[in-house]
Formats: C-alpha cells, structure tokens, sequence
C-alpha cells in the first residue's frame, strides 16, 4: 500500500488539484482560469487531508485516494465561491485575496463553481479513479459526497442560513444547519477514505463520530474568530455573521459557554478514534489544532 507522510500531504493535494483542473487555451479558457483561481489558493485543505489521513489510518492506498480527495476540495471550492456572491453572504476577501466574483464577475464565478461541482465527480469516476479503487469503492465514496453535498447536507445548510437571516434561532437549528452546511463535508471526508481503504464498520462509525464533532467545533471555532480573529490572519472579513444579522453560538451562548463546547467537542472527537490506536494519533493532534486555531 502506499502511504504518504502527513508533512507531504497538501503538497500531494495541490500536485493533484494542478493535474485534474489544468491551464487551458479553449474558447472556454477563460473558465479554467476562474476555477483555478480560487482552488489553488491554498487555504487549510483539512477535507482532504481528512480523507487521506483515514485512508491510511484504516491500511488503505493513499495515492489512489488522491483523486477522491481532489474531488473534495472541488466540491468545497465551488461552495466558497457560490457563498461569497451578492446574492448570498456577499464577502468580497476570501483566503486573503479578493473572492472570485471580485476578480471575474458574477457570472464566471457562478459557471466557475458550477464547473468544480461537475469536475469533481467527473475526477472521482474517470476509469483511471474506478481501476484503482475498484467500482464499488469508487461509486460508495462518490454517492456519500454526493449526499453530503445537496439539499440533505451542504446546499441545504445554505438554505437553512438564508431563512435565519435577521432572526433568532434556538441552538438545536443552529446546530442542525451547521452539520449540514459545514459538517456534513467534514464527515464526507472521513467517511471517503474509511470506504476507499475498505474499512470495518467499527471504524466506519468511529469516523463519522470524529468527523461529527470536530466539524461542530470548527464552526463553533469559526464563530468565536468572527469576533475575536483579526482580518489580516483570516484572510477574510471579520464580524460578517453580525452585520447580516445571523445567529452565532457566540450570541446565543456567549463567549464562555462557546469556548467550552469547542473543548468538550475535541475531547468527544479524540475518544471516538480509540478503535485506531496509535493509527489515530495524528488525527488526535489535528482534532486539538483545528479547535486552537487562530485562522
């Protein structure tokens, strides 16, 4: 099997990210250029790199992963590029750098995300992906993304923000809308390369436990630097959430109760991967780091 060693792994993703959305010099070249400006930004890459880490986690083959992992940050690049029109959350930065309708108009931005949406599962069934993980493995992965990305998980999140907007919501909603916008790809990811490595279902479910509640805490996270972050190491505006009159775990629990739950969700991420033993430790550190973050 071959592993990759977690120091390598965004250059692995970038390499692989450079590969599958190329330069191109068509009448539609144009559309490349928007897609690749804003997947090759940078940018955490924590999806994939979830998704790779359990690959290897449960022996699996992480460099046949790679084009699954790719897919992934596809599907989360057009949704960073739709959230941040106009006609959505209207934020002009994103990843430090003017947002994609800035640069290249609403319209290009709009088929620019449309275009990653349908690349990715175009990456992830290519006969290249299917020989290498075999076509069971293949369509699992692609239909939990697929799943994790619509109207019961990503795009209904969306949704869920929209209707909340200028209202107060209760926690239990705001929970809800947050595992679907923001974890429901965290749990994708682990979910993926838990299938791709052909894994148990003991650590199936032990996965999406983690990925559940690392996806809540980094929401939670988000929110306190929403408030507290500053713009210049967020690459993005600050207090957002608050000028467009959206509820936060910060307003509906304030500051204190917010930081708690961050912790007490790391603590119940980092119990759940005891079926991995020493194989989740870097899992553990990633759980510790992404609920300390300061960007």
């Amino acid at each position: 099997m071959s592993r990759i060693e977690p120091r390598n792994y965004a250059e692995a993703i970038q390499a692989g990210l450079e590969k599958y959305v190329p330069e191109e010099k068509l009448l539609q070249g144009g559309l490349f250029q928007a897609m690749r400006y804003s997947l090759l930004l940078g940018g955490k890459r924590i999806r994939p790199i979830l998704l790779l880490e359990f690959c290897g986690a449960c022996g699996g083959d992480q460099e046949s992963a790679i084009p699954f992992a790719c897919a992934l940050e596809m599907i989360h690049t057009y949704s960073l590029i739709h959230d941040d029109l106009p006609c959505m959350d209207d934020d002009s930065m994103r990843r430090g750098k003017p947002s994609n309708h800035v640069v290249f108009g609403e319209a290009r931005a709009l088929l620019a995300g449309d275009a990653l949406l349908t690349m990715a599962f175009e990456t992830m069934l290519s006969q290249d992906s299917i020989a290498s993980v075999g076509p069971q493995r293949a369509a699992r992965a692609a239909g939990i993304l697929a799943r994790a990305s619509g109207a019961y998980g990503m795009a209904g999140g969306q949704m869920i923000d929209l209707q909340s907007e200028d209202q107060k919501i209760p926690a239990d909603t705001l929970i809800y809308m947050d595992e679907c916008k923001t974890g429901a790809l965290i749990v994708a990811a682990a979910k993926m390369g838990c299938v791709l490595a052909d894994a148990e279902e003991e650590k199936l479910h032990a996965a999406e436990k983690y990925a559940k509640s690392i996806g809540l805490a980094f929401q939670i996270q988000d929110d306190i630097l929403d408030v507290e972050g500053e713009q210049d190491s967020l690459g993005k505006p600050i207090g957002s959430d608050l000028e467009n009159g959206k509820s936060t775990y910060v307003s509906i629990l304030g500051m204190e109760k917010a930081r708690a739950l961050v912790q007490s969700l790391t603590d119940e991420a980092t119990a759940a991967l005891s079926c991995f033993g020493a194989r989740g430790d870097y899992l553990r550190e990633l759980a510790i780091a992404l609920s300390s973050r300061k960007n």
